[in-house]
């Protein structure tokens, strides 16, 4: 692998630094270049690729709203063995701790970056001579991402639909459902869900959605802070509704008030938030149950009951 690397950064010079990570998806290992410290994740699996794309794809869209700190991105490179590894700036990173609240305000910015260029290019519309803009971002009117995007070692499906409530029932909880059934043919799951797929709509009236840039997994095990502030990093982006991003976050651990305080500081919460919170919180947990087994079964039910209530 390290000859490989090599090669593919042009780098006569490649030492590891004894800095290791990872999580139960990929491994990870720093190495010393010519050209600086880099920080490359490792993985076996067959999808790999698709995987370290999507993640690329990802860090590349946050990092161009310049709203919150992320890795920047070098290179996806399959390996003659199989697999693929995905090379990123090294940052030194340490525990949330001091930026929680900077986080907060962060992530809320970045959820509204694509809120805050269509109402720049609207006013810009409506100015006779004005180009449109300066940004190299584009607005997004839709829902969905340019590529498939992985939350975990699982493809997400990101087909681009004018409606966020379509998109969500189809593209995330019902292509979890359909997982579950391949793997478990749990029949209870199958009632509910035929149940709960008909009650969607009701927790979305009268709550305007515009498309936002997410992480899409961020959990406390994807972020982190350096000297200067916050981090996030092994997204799973896609344009969907900004609560989306909130249904993880309270989950293993979750934030402290300081970050929620200052999120909501600019994006307050709608009514419904709570219901919808949980519905967002269903997508995660069918999504463990797929990756990690029964376990989270009964979370992925429990919730399902409670939303038909």
């Amino acid at each position: 692998m390290e000859a490989k690397l090599k090669k593919e950064l042009g780098t006569a010079m490649l030492k590891s630094t004894g800095h290791s990570g990872g999580g139960c998806i990929s491994e990870g290992q720093s190495y010393d270049t010519d050209t600086g410290r880099v920080f490359v994740k490792i993985n076996h699996k067959s999808g790999a690729k698709q995987m370290f794309d999507g993640e690329m794809a990802s860090l590349e869209a946050i990092l161009k709203t310049d709203t919150i700190k992320v890795p920047k991105s070098v290179k996806v490179i399959e390996l003659d063995t199989g697999g693929c590894v995905f090379v990123m700036e090294h940052l030194d990173m340490r525990g949330l701790n001091k930026y929680s609240k900077h986080l907060g305000e962060q992530l809320a910015d970045l959820h509204l970056h694509n809120k805050r260029l269509m109402e720049t290019f609207e006013k810009e519309q409506q100015t006779v001579g004005k180009g449109a803009g300066q940004s190299d971002v584009a607005v997004v009117g839709k829902f969905g991402f340019s590529v498939p995007t992985c939350c975990g070692y699982l493809p997400q499906r990101n087909e681009w639909q004018d409606d966020w409530v379509t998109f969500f029932s189809q593209q995330r909880l019902q292509h979890q459902l359909n997982m579950v059934e391949n793997s478990h043919g749990d029949r209870e799951a199958r009632e509910l869900w035929a149940k709960l797929q008909l009650k969607i709509p009701q927790f979305f009236t009268d709550v305007e959605i515009v498309p936002a840039l997410l992480h899409g997994d961020l959990w406390g095990g994807n972020v982190s802070e350096c000297t200067d502030g916050p981090v996030i990093f092994d997204p799973a982006s896609f344009y969907g509704h900004s609560e989306f991003e909130l249904g993880i976050a309270g989950m293993f651990g979750g934030f402290n008030r300081s970050f929620y305080s200052a999120y909501h500081e600019k994006i307050p919460k709608a009514p419904g938030f709570a219901e919808r919170n949980q519905l967002y919180q269903l997508y995660h947990y069918l999504n463990h149950w797929n990756h990690f087994g029964g376990g989270y079964r009964g979370s992925s039910i429990g919730i399902m009951k409670n939303l038909l209530k």
